[in-house]
């Protein structure tokens, strides 16, 4: 079992940076591959980054790409997104997710953290 917990999100106006921390339980953190989704209201969850068990190897949804960063510290069992050129249609829950399946957009994850709202003011 895997429990995940995100942090960092909040208010920031256009064109500003941010970076959630999603923190990890458990003594199996470097065993999983970690992704990063967000969803907008009204609008379907949609992945947007992920990264493999040793940090080595990342992979990112193609209008992202550039601008979003998914790193990982296995000794602090914590994954993060640096955003940067954020825009408001960035706005969204953003959660993080654990799987044994790299790359995957969606299947391959097995444990969801509840999510952090980032909001995007023009």
């Amino acid at each position: 079992q895997v429990q995940l917990v995100e942090s960092g999100g909040g208010l920031v106006q256009a064109g500003g940076s941010l970076r959630l921390s999603c923190a990890a339980s458990g003594r199996t953190f470097s065993s999983y591959a970690m992704g990063w989704f967000r969803q907008a209201p009204g609008k379907e969850r949609e992945f947007v980054a992920a990264i493999n068990w040793r940090g080595g190897s990342t992979y990112y949804t193609d209008s992202l790409k550039g601008r979003f960063t998914i790193s990982r510290d296995n000794a602090k069992n914590t994954v993060y997104l640096q955003m940067n050129s954020l825009k408001p249609e960035d706005t969204a829950v953003y959660y993080c997710a654990a799987g044994r399946i790299f790359p995957s957009t969606y299947d391959g994850y097995n444990y969801w953290g509840q999510g952090t709202q980032v909001t995007v003011s023009s």
